[in-house]
């Protein structure tokens, strides 16, 4: 038998000497791999300043193809954004809406992936409003007619993970636009974004990625990136922005169109690094980890008394994993958690534990023996 997955890299994430940490769905700990790069170009630029410049060009290109690597795409196909939010509304804002367009989004979306089409109404598009744990069917017949459809990759409170390829086959089918809201499962389960036919992906570094906040990926397939316009403008959205005294405003052939100016470097480096650390280790036994950690808590946790919100399957669970006690203040045994060594997050009246691969089973059990 070979050595745990997470005993194997437990020396990636000194956070385990501290905290038994669930909060992976909020803000995770930067995995060593991503804090090492980072300290590199800081000192390198304290030493250096930008001498090295070239190595942060080689950086985003990297940062790019890690990407690539992790979503089935081509690197020409990622924008380097800000956060998760910045990918979503690119593509909200971007695109030539038409009174009486139609989308098709879900109500228990996280508010970056419900405000850009809630905002699209009062310009006359129509909003169909599903919830994610509609049948396939209703989603099928929701998306007739629709212009775009987007989802969570995973719910960001329930923890339901949806089925991609399926929904993309719909998609597909009814000549709508597919995008994911991927920042809740990108990191921890596997995504092809050509096997689910995905048009538009978006996720930040800072959860299931393991890297820094305020550095993240769009995915734009290259059939739709002619059809949704940078609606931020800056130098680097040009093809010849190298030439700065050229005044021609063709765009990047690519989705480094959708790149307004100066890159946050740092959290490049970190976040490639991340990325390069988990195609290291390998998605697949990734997203096994982190099923049974979460099939734990809610087998352990219901055990106690809690009630568990959504219904795990093999299928659709994740990381995430919500649970309450009417009798309980969620926040109080947050709080009580905390000082236990365990970090949880408290929403929306329930708690919430979220843990990656790294945490041991003996640790998840110690956890749960902490709940009142």
């Amino acid at each position: 038998m070979g050595v745990e997955l997470w005993r194997q890299y437990r020396d990636q994430f000194p956070v385990t000497a501290h905290w038994i940490y669930l909060h992976h769905a909020g803000v995770a700990p930067l995995c060593k791999s991503a804090a090492d790069a980072m300290k590199h170009l800081a000192e390198d630029c304290l030493q250096y300043g930008s001498a090295h410049y070239d190595q942060w060009l080689a950086a985003y290109d990297g940062l790019r193809e890690a990407a690539a690597r992790l979503i089935h795409a081509a690197p020409g196909d990622i924008a380097i954004v800000k956060n998760t939010s910045e990918g979503i509304a690119t593509v909200a804002l971007g695109i030539d809406w038409r009174p009486g367009d139609k989308v098709v989004a879900f109500r228990e979306e996280f508010p970056a992936n419900y405000y850009p089409w809630k905002r699209l109404e009062a310009q006359g598009v129509q909003v169909e409003w599903l919830s994610v744990e509609d049948p396939l069917d209703r989603i099928d017949a929701a998306a007739r007619g629709a212009r775009l459809l987007a989802i969570s990759f995973v719910q960001y409170l329930s923890g339901y993970r949806a089925c991609l390829e399926a929904i993309g086959e719909i998609c597909h089918r009814r000549g709508c636009w597919f995008l994911v809201d991927a920042i809740q499962g990108l990191g921890a389960f596997p995504l092809d974004v050509r096997r689910a036919r995905i048009h538009s992906l978006a996720a930040d570094g800072h959860k299931w990625l393991l890297g820094p906040e305020g550095c993240g990926i769009l995915y734009l397939s290259r059939e739709i990136q002619d059809a949704v316009r940078p609606v931020e403008f800056g130098w680097t959205n040009v093809a010849h922005y190298n030439d700065y005294a050229s005044r021609d405003m063709t765009l990047r052939p690519d989705a480094g169109r959708y790149e307004c100016g100066t890159l946050n470097t740092i959290g490049c480096y970190g976040l490639r690094a991340a990325i390069e650390f988990l195609l290291q280790v390998g998605v697949d036994r990734i997203s096994s980890a982190v099923q049974a950690l979460g099939d734990q808590i809610a087998a352990g946790v219901a055990a106690k008394g809690y009630d568990v919100l959504g219904s795990r399957t093999p299928s659709n669970g994740a990381g995430i994993v919500s649970f309450r006690r009417p009798d309980l203040d969620s926040a109080a045994v947050v709080r009580q958690l905390r000082g236990q060594g365990v970090v949880a997050a408290p929403r929306q009246g329930w708690i919430r534990m979220a843990p990656h691969f790294y945490i041991s089973p003996e640790e998840m059990a110690r956890a749960i023996e902490c709940l009142p």
